[in-house]
């Protein structure tokens, strides 16, 4: 058990056994969770915001399955960019609509000399080359080079596990 979970009691560990493998998908998913563990509702989403700010719990968010919404030409680009300029353009590049998510990762030259990363997603890879090319005119002259990486199937995606 890691240190960040020496804190846990018996409830705290049933609320993450009773959303592991995600909330349920109904209008007051806390309310099905604390009739599930036996406490309120509001006691879960407290817990659950303890457990987030400690670090148990790392977020809380949908997770979509973006081949099954019908967005197959998913692609995970990497760009290279001013390292003092990407948190202006990981927010900027976050927020479009067709972005899931951007992130700041280390360079590793001289083989990959790649700081921001944004998975783009399109109904196939001629859309989302479209949209890259999009950010690549958001991102101007400080676009000093980019990949696309395609995705070829999707990853299980899970959450916290209780062993």
């Amino acid at each position: 058990m890691s240190d960040n979970q020496q804190g846990l009691d018996d409830l705290d560990r049933k609320i993450i056994l009773a959303t592991q493998s995600g909330l349920p998908l109904s209008p007051q998913p806390y309310v099905e969770v604390a009739d599930q563990v036996g406490c309120s509702s509001d006691e879960v989403m407290q817990r659950m915001q303890r457990m987030l700010e400690s670090g148990v719990i790392r977020r809380i968010g949908a997770v979509p399955n973006h081949y099954t919404l019908g967005f197959k030409g998913n692609g995970m680009t990497v760009w290279d960019v001013p390292d003092e300029k990407i948190r202006e353009y990981g927010t900027k590049i976050g927020a479009l609509d067709y972005v899931s998510h951007a992130y700041h990762r280390p360079r590793h030259p001289p083989q990959w000399n790649y700081n921001l990363f944004a998975m783009v997603h399109g109904r196939d890879r001629e859309e989302v080359l479209k949209k890259v090319a999009r950010i690549a005119e958001i991102l101007g002259d400080d676009n000093r080079g980019h990949e696309v990486l395609f995705s070829s199937r999707i990853l299980k995606k899970t959450g916290l596990r209780l062993g």
